[in-house]
């Protein structure tokens, strides 16, 4: 039995930084232009995700289209986090799992749009209530931002799933499924985790060298 009096807090501290090690190693490596508010919240996000609540967790298995609905017809504080939970939802699922939505026929175009309102939405309400009692407007600016910029937060996210995926990798079952996700996507995270094995990915007889 565990010592710690408070383990659940030991490891949520722990996911965050985890996450916030993984974020701001991928947006350095790959020159995403993203505030700290916006790296915060992403911090944040990859965290909630690693233990959904059952609000975070309908995102994954109802559909986008209805959620939205549902949501533009709630009003006030319940409407904001619900346009704010989709918005995280659809950010999160594209990321880490686009290549499912490929394989359903689902178009990522749409799936950012959707994503997008969603966050522009919230940001609408904020602006809202800012203008209605005047202060600093930062938390508009992230939604905003994350809605501005969406199609590129999730190739953030899918950058960092793909790094995650590398990582875990320890079986050569593992590492097969890993060369079937490059195989879909082309990553360059998962191309570099291929060869660092001693594997050398490529795509015309589909094999492993």
């Amino acid at each position: 039995m565990s010592s710690d009096p408070h383990p659940d807090i030991e490891l949520s501290s722990n996911l965050s930084q985890f996450f916030r090690d993984v974020v701001q190693d991928a947006i350095r490596a790959h020159a995403y232009e993203a505030t700290s508010a916006a790296e915060t919240y992403l911090v944040a996000l990859l965290t909630d995700y690693a233990r959904p609540d059952q609000l975070t967790g309908e995102t994954l298995c109802r559909p986008l289209t209805l959620l939205l609905q549902e949501a533009m017809q709630l009003s006030g504080p319940e409407r904001f986090e619900r346009l704010r939970v989709l918005g995280d939802g659809v950010l999160y699922v594209t990321g880490f799992f686009g290549d499912h939505l490929d394989t359903r026929g689902v178009a990522r175009s749409y799936v950012n749009a959707l994503g997008a309102r969603a966050y522009d939405s919230a940001a609408a309400m904020l602006r809202g209530v800012t203008a209605a009692v005047p202060s600093e407007p930062t938390t508009p600016d992230l939604f905003r931002e994350l809605s501005a910029n969406f199609p590129m937060f999730v190739e953030l996210l899918s950058r960092i799933a793909d790094g995650i995926h590398v990582n875990s990798a320890r079986s050569d079952r593992a590492m097969l499924k890993l060369y079937e996700r490059w195989l879909k996507t082309g990553s360059q995270e998962l191309a570099q985790g291929l060869f660092a094995r001693g594997l050398m990915p490529l795509r015309g007889d589909r094999t492993l060298h």
